[in-house]
């Protein structure tokens, strides 16, 4: 059973910054960001594997990346310009096999929430 710990999540004002990180327990292939606002499905944001290969959705192009170090089996998100609409709680996804940004991964974190105001 692998383990996704989160964590980064916040506060910020419109226009801010704010960078989430993912522990995983072990090495696996895929990982991934998605989130939730209340009222709303399960997105997906961005997901990644270890061969470097991302996936972005398109709301958040250009605002935000998503990186892995691998050594330390560990998923970032930099999300950058952020607006209210990236209001949600975020959380991180994990399988060996890939399903782009559909939530069908079979590990998921806790999740860490992101709060963007205007």
């Amino acid at each position: 059973q692998v383990q996704l710990v989160e964590s980064g999540g916040g506060s910020v004002q419109s226009g801010g910054s704010l960078r989430l990180s993912c522990a995983a327990s072990e090495y696996i292939y895929y990982m991934g960001w998605f989130r939730q606002a209340p009222g709303k499905e399960r997105e997906g944001v961005a997901v990644g594997n270890s061969g470097g290969d991302t996936f972005y959705a398109d709301s958040v192009k250009g605002r935000f990346t998503i990186s892995r170090d691998n050594s330390k089996n560990t998923l970032y998100l930099q999300m950058n310009s952020l607006k209210p609409e990236d209001t949600a709680m975020y959380y991180c996804a994990a399988d060996n096999y890939g399903f782009g940004l559909d939530p069908k991964y079979k590990y998921w974190g806790q999740g860490t929430q992101v709060t963007v105001s205007s």
